[in-house]
């Protein structure tokens, strides 16, 4: 089952369920605020992804910015980082969609075509 992790308010979000809607596919929401994925489940997301912590961070975000995310970032190993976007759905960039097979952050019409066929 594909597991989208997002906010119902969110713009993004609201695509990429229209997106698996249009496919006919089933899917699972998952209100990322309120039930982020757990640590090993973040990890398991970023090495589906291929792609490096930094792109999981929801820098547009208000907690990022008034808490300063950038900057604490910055001295915090992979695993501290991981605890501080666990901690808070907020702070992690969404939607985060998996099937446990593969994974994507964001919403990119072009990678949900290619990897959400």
């Amino acid at each position: 089952m594909i597991k989208v992790y997002g906010y119902k308010k969110c713009g993004t979000c609201r695509k990429a369920e229209k997106h698996f809607e249009a496919k006919g596919k089933k899917h699972e929401f998952i209100d990322i605020t309120q039930n982020p994925p757990s640590q090993k489940g973040l990890k398991e997301i970023i090495a589906l992804t291929e792609k490096p912590i930094e792109k999981f961070y929801n820098t547009s975000g208000v907690k990022y910015k008034e808490g300063n995310i950038k900057e604490k970032r910055k001295t915090l190993n992979l695993q501290e980082q991981i605890k501080l976007l666990t901690s808070d759905g907020y702070l992690l960039k969404r939607p985060l969609v998996t099937d446990g097979k593969k994974a994507t952050v964001g919403f990119n019409q072009d990678e949900f075509d290619s990897v959400w066929k």
